[in-house]
């Protein structure tokens, strides 16, 4: 008999090797001079609007996916202004206004209005024409105030944004819009030839306005009373239980970021190509906390991994790193320092022969901010803008997840654990020769060194030509690790897709995106409650993470045999 064996490596979140050194993984925190206070209240308060005007927009495009579709901008008026995120500012005009609600501290949605540009772009497209986005206007969507419009001069409305994450800042004298993705109307789409271009998302914006009609945004109802917040670990009352963390990974939806021939400039060239490129793929991804308050719901409906064992589901902090709850966080709030979830995405291929190869992995990307939404329960929804409470949810966009400023390597966190290693990390390197030395903050000129390419997920061409991988089936793989969440199988999920070239973008898209379900791509390969015949799926699980094994054994005919093997470190690594 003769026995083929192939084995195979995969990587939810850590390599196989070793994690590099972790330096510092929980140090001591900091204070930046400025330290914000939360009130935690309890009781739901008055609706209230208010209003902001002027201060100024920043815009970052992506260009690589521009450059594909054959358009180039030219920015007229822009201001003397720059932040690590690398857009290009421009001013407000003080006139309009966004109106916006207010609840216990934090904005809670848009109301109306709008605000317009000072100056602005003009997109130059591939067949010579222009648009004209110059002094253009973001106005609330009639009966979606989720979403902003880009009105041009002329009224014709050509991009939008949506996946808006804002809050209050500066002791509630600024609106702020932190990211939101900026993308294609249906009219653009027609302009650069391809409808199917509609809502792609091609770039981002921040924000910050002058408040300017404000109210009191502790304002409360005295006949409706809510329980006080808790945090990992605190005692339920009243029972012998303690609430815990949860969260889980609600969608997922993929968009190209953008593919360059061998990342020297110039584009991929698609099925056949003799580039052989690099394309990226990045999620917009929706996550919710646990719903149970005391007795199990399902929190992920028709999911088998979709009900918690929680019953009490903890509020989970989500500060910005290098942030200002360092030294005086919101009463009782955990851990002291600027933690916040991490999120990873993989791309698996299964061959035609049963053998699965992972061939994209990203960075980390660190979240920062977090938009509570869609809660279970009326109370949770007017936490503060960095805690996620019972049931909420939040969506972290495309260019958000996109932005490399904001991602670094996996060797940096330990992911069973959820802590990560900010001395030494790439954005405060140790200096000196001290042990540990590090200044405690971002690095001043450049924030990680990262180029627009850096951490980001690449794969190439050849290993999505639909031609050279015939009947091939595509997991993408997308997974939040949070400190002491208890459960990493439903923070995590998959769904198939069809890698597709587009020819009007020049770029690699993911179509006919389906199947979602929570838990690794390891587990869709072979099930570990319902293997195939002549397959298997183990798990090695102890306090520093968790790892799979899975085979298929495949009968060649004629007494040969041909064994695959799969080995996925989920999160186990040690800081050294």
């Amino acid at each position: 008999m003769l026995v083929y064996m192939r084995a195979l490596a995969l990587a939810a979140f850590v390599t196989m090797a070793s994690a590099e050194p972790i330096a510092s993984a929980d140090a001591a925190p900091w204070d930046d001079g400025f330290i914000e206070q939360v009130s935690h209240v309890l009781a739901a308060p008055v609706k209230q609007t208010w209003s902001a005007w002027g201060g100024s927009i920043g815009v970052r495009w992506n260009n690589d996916l521009f450059h594909g579709m054959g358009i180039t901008t030219r920015s007229d008026g822009p201001i003397a202004k720059s932040d690590p995120r690398r857009h290009q500012w421009f001013a407000l005009r003080e006139s309009g206004g966004l109106e916006f609600a207010v609840a216990n501290g934090s904005l809670r949605h848009f109301n109306g209005g709008s605000l317009q540009m000072r100056g602005g772009y003009v997109l130059h497209l591939r067949d010579g024409s222009n648009i004209d986005l110059r002094d253009a206007t973001f106005r609330v969507r009639a009966g979606d105030t989720s979403k902003l419009d880009l009105v041009s001069s002329d009224g014709n409305i050509w991009l939008y944004t949506d996946r808006i994450m804002f809050e209050l800042s500066n002791r509630e004298q600024t609106m702020a819009i932190r990211a939101a993705d900026l993308r294609i109307m249906p009219a653009l789409a027609a302009r650069i030839g391809d409808p199917k271009l509609a809502d792609l998302e091609v770039g981002d914006v921040t924000m910050n306005t002058e408040v300017y009609v404000a109210g009191n945004s502790n304002l409360l109802d005295p006949d409706l009373t809510c329980d006080p917040y808790p945090w990992p670990g605190v005692a339920v009352p009243d029972t012998s239980d303690t609430y815990k963390v949860d969260l889980f990974m609600k969608s997922i939806y993929v968009s190209p970021a953008g593919c360059q021939q061998a990342l020297a400039g110039g584009n991929c060239d698609g099925p056949g190509g003799a580039t052989n490129g690099f394309a990226s793929l990045v999620p917009s991804a929706t996550l919710v906390n646990n719903r149970n308050d005391g007795s199990a719901v399902a929190t992920i409906p028709g999911d088998p991994l979709g009900t918690s064992s929680a019953l009490y589901a903890a509020n989970i902090p989500w500060y910005t790193m290098f942030g200002r709850y360092n030294t005086n966080p919101p009463i009782n709030a955990p851990y002291y320092n600027d933690q916040h979830p991490y999120l990873i995405w993989n791309l698996y291929r299964v061959a035609a022969d049963g053998s699965i190869d992972q061939i994209g992995r990203s960075g980390v990307k660190h979240a920062f901010l977090t938009i509570n939404q869609n809660c279970s329960m009326q109370c949770a929804s007017y936490n503060p803008s960095h805690e996620v409470a019972l049931g909420c949810e939040d969506t972290y966009g495309t260019s958000n997840n996109d932005q490399t400023v904001d991602m670094g390597p996996r060797s940096e966190i330990l992911p069973a654990s959820g802590i990560w290693g900010r001395c030494g990390s790439i954005w405060n390197p140790l200096t000196g020769d001290a042990p540990g030395t590090c200044t405690g903050s971002y690095n001043t000129s450049d924030p990680n060194n990262n180029t627009t390419w850096t951490q980001r997920m690449l794969t190439r061409e050849s290993q999505l030509d639909p031609s050279a991988n015939p009947n091939a089936t595509y997991y993408f793989e997308s997974w939040y690790a949070v400190r002491d969440d208890i459960d990493i199988y439903n923070s995590m999920a998959t769904m198939t897709g069809v890698p597709t070239w587009n020819l009007a973008s020049h770029n690699w898209a993911f179509y006919s995106q389906a199947n979602y379900r929570l838990g690794p791509a390891i587990d869709r390969w072979v099930s570990p409650t319902a293997p195939p015949a002549n397959a298997k799926s183990a798990e090695i699980f102890n306090s520093e993470g968790h790892a799979k094994v899975a085979v298929k054994a495949t009968d060649l005919g004629g007494g040969n045999w041909r064994y695959d093997y799969a080995v996925m470190n989920l999160d186990f690594a040690r800081g050294l």
